[in-house]
């Protein structure tokens, strides 16, 4: 995993033998085991890693009016049950939040107002809900809407 996995030297002293990973892959998910030892005395600490994972079709960027499709999904183990996206993570009618199974979100003309974070949320039988955040980036025209644009003879136009 050299060179994303990196151990924080000054950290140990203190206690702290945490591991860092990034970034993370979906094939890092799973069991870690940690021993340290001390003076006579081995210490061992278990962490499971879930790893998330948010897919583009096409990859990003997308530009703008090509049909899009993002997948959500995770490395948990139940069944899912709903996958949930939110548009910059506001709740409400005026907000594009979409809930559906298995959880695929299609905008079949993006434009540059789907720009910026989506989260999914995926929820599962055991009533586990699992979450990822995603920055979404269009590329197109963020002009007037009025294509015609008047400069003065001589000076610059944008």
């Amino acid at each position: 995993m050299k060179p994303r996995v990196s151990l924080q030297d000054s950290a140990l002293r203190n206690g702290n033998f945490s591991l860092r990973i990034d970034p993370v892959r979906s094939e890092d998910a799973g069991l870690y085991e940690a021993w340290v030892k001390y003076n006579s005395e081995v210490h061992t600490c278990h962490v499971e890693l879930g790893v998330v994972t948010v897919t583009l079709s096409p990859p990003n960027p997308v530009v703008e009016n090509d049909m899009l499709s993002m997948s959500c999904n995770s490395s948990y183990q139940a069944s899912l049950v709903e996958t949930c996206w939110f548009h910059n993570g506001h709740l409400g009618p005026t907000s594009r939040t979409f809930c559906s199974f298995p959880g695929a979100l299609s905008i079949l003309r993006p434009s540059m107002s789907d720009e910026g974070s989506w989260r999914c949320q995926l929820r599962y039988s055991d009533n586990e809900i699992i979450s990822a955040t995603y920055n979404l980036q269009i590329l197109g025209f963020d002009g007037p809407t009025n294509p015609v644009v008047y400069a003065a003879a001589g000076s610059a136009a944008h």
